[in-house]
């Protein structure tokens, strides 16, 4: 658990803040359901993200344009049942946001009552200042999301690395910039040069999380299922698999089987 986190019984936007300012870089990882969550709370993360990821790793779909409200809510509802301390943000979905500042308002406010969130995330900069504003002016924290923005994947055609020329980067600093100033209390950048995501943490007062964003940002955040090993097929750069899941629970499964057939299981201790 970190220096700075662990004096606090419940991770707020403010602790955050406080964590960039004395430096100490902030641990964010995603989680769907209630018994991952309360492991990952456990183990002493800052924040879990209740991502629109859940589309591909718990549904299966190809990308995440597919998940709903109601299904996010769903997960987002049985994550905050397992959270004790960490801060649980969790993403509006495609088609909830993009086109009307209020309907933004209406999902958002849901996704606060039926699941018990502290914050929402949007993806996107210009496009969707007005929903943002009017979010945060209903009192609902708001993170942004900038460079890589896995649901306007058909727009880019592809999940390379974003920002790489310069209109580009500038337009990503200058919408960092305007996230900041309309009240966001944080910002993830995915998939873009280190370099440019440095110099955004810098100019930027709140904090920066990345995901394939390079080390000088103001924290991490990765997909849980695929540090834990448990997607065998997804190997970005960035990804650092911390176990190798897939093996151990296929194994398990293995032995399991094994042992029914075998009639090993249950043995005399193991029923009544």
């Amino acid at each position: 658990m970190s220096k700075t986190s662990e004096n606090y019984t419940r991770i707020t936007t403010r602790t955050l803040s406080e964590m960039k300012a004395q430096g100490e870089k902030i641990a964010m990882l995603t989680a769907y359901d209630f018994t991952m969550a309360g492991i990952v709370d456990k183990a002493g993360i800052d924040v879990i993200l209740v991502g629109d990821s859940a589309s591909n790793v718990m549904a299966g779909h190809e990308t995440t344009l597919p998940i709903t409200l109601d299904q996010m809510i769903y997960h987002a509802a049985s994550v905050v049942r397992g959270v004790e301390r960490a801060l649980v943000i969790v993403d509006l979905p495609f088609g909830t946001y993009q086109a009307d500042s209020k309907e933004a308002l209406r999902s958002a406010i849901r996704i606060m009552k039926e699941a018990g969130a502290h914050a929402v995330k949007l993806e996107g900069g210009r496009q969707i200042k007005d929903s943002i504003e009017r979010i945060l002016q209903a009192g609902i924290p708001v993170m942004g999301h900038l460079g890589l923005t896995p649901q306007s994947i058909y727009k880019f055609g592809t999940y390379t690395v974003r920002a790489k020329e310069a209109t580009e980067a500038d337009q990503l600093i200058n919408d960092a910039l305007m996230l900041e100033k309309a009240g966001c209390f944080g910002i993830v950048l995915e998939k873009i040069p280190a370099k440019l995501a440095k110099k955004i943490s810098q100019k930027i007062n709140i904090p920066i999380i990345g995901i394939g964003a390079g080390v000088y940002v103001d924290g991490q955040v990765l997909v849980l299922n695929d540090m834990l090993g448990m997607n065998k097929e997804f190997s970005p750069r960035f990804l650092r698999r911390y176990r190798n899941l897939n093996r151990d629970i296929s194994k398990a499964v293995n032995n399991y089987t094994t042992d029914v057939k075998n009639q090993d299981f249950p043995n005399n201790k193991e029923q009544y």
